[in-house]
């Protein structure tokens, strides 16, 4: 019987296959990687890097000679199209809820021909997710949160962090925003409506950009707005929550809960 021939070079475009395939021991496998691969932190000395979000360096991943290119979603779409013409295999994952990022690391695993490894990982991850839900639940009150993934204009949060939010026992007062898949579709295009849904708590994580609360305080009619009043205003660095991948899932999770711990017991 033929042995199968799993990918032996692969380049990661995005930061949740690169986090995935080091916590599972196939790191060995990676030749190139996006630059906004942070995690884990020796992954910036160890790989070189090919691309941005938006962008890549085409000949320098040719270069390279991967078996494949992980890629995610319609916003790499142009990257996998352009990488396809030249020849080269990409897996573009799409995953936008907890579930989906549990099953992209599973996924991702049997590519690479580690499956046993990414389904335990996947039970792990799942494991803290839940007992995240059992402390969650156990809340007195469920604080009312608006997470605000981009300033102008206010965008909210996508589908995992609003259903993280639920998880470690908030109430996220854009909820019905996470259905879509696109910021477009999140924006929030009257800006002073986080202000009359009157959250406990703001967060903020802008895509790579620092938060900067004199950019919410110098906002037109916000005077009133009740985070700014009671001392809530929260940033969690995007690289732990914005990305669909194992950094949300613990400590995006765990950064989430000191947040509720610390306004619960205020």
């Amino acid at each position: 019987m033929t042995s199968l021939a799993y990918p032996k070079r692969v380049i990661c475009l995005t930061e949740e296959t690169v986090e995935t395939l080091y916590a599972i021991g196939a790191d060995h496998l990676i030749v190139g990687v996006s630059g906004f691969a942070v995690r884990p932190k020796r992954v910036r000395k160890e790989k070189p890097r090919v691309s941005t979000y938006l962008d890549a360096k085409f000949d320098d991943i040719l270069a390279l000679k991967p078996d494949v290119v992980f890629t995610w979603s319609d916003l790499q779409a142009d990257i996998s199209a352009e990488l396809i013409r030249r020849g080269i295999d990409v897996v573009c994952f799409n995953q936008r809820s907890i579930e989906g990022i549990l099953a992209m690391i599973v996924r991702l695993g049997a590519y690479v021909g580690y499956a046993s490894q990414s389904e335990q990982y996947a039970t792990m991850l799942r494991q803290r997710v839940d007992r995240a839900a059992t402390l969650g639940a156990q809340r007195s009150t469920k604080p009312l949160i608006y997470f605000e993934e981009w300033y102008d204009p206010l965008i909210t949060g996508i589908c995992w962090v609003s259903e993280l939010i639920e998880v470690c026992g908030g109430i996220d007062v854009f909820a019905e925003n996470r259905v879509h898949q696109g910021a477009k579709e999140r924006i929030v295009a009257d800006t002073l409506e986080p202000v009359r849904r009157n959250p406990d708590i703001y967060i903020a994580s802008w895509c790579g950009k620092m938060f900067n609360e004199s950019k919410v305080r110098s906002r037109a009619g916000w005077d009133t707005f009740r985070p700014l009043l009671e001392g809530q205003m929260h940033e969690i660095a995007s690289p732990i929550i914005l990305q669909p991948g194992p950094a949300a899932l613990t400590d995006g999770v765990d950064r989430l809960t000191q947040i509720m711990d610390a306004w619960e017991h205020r």
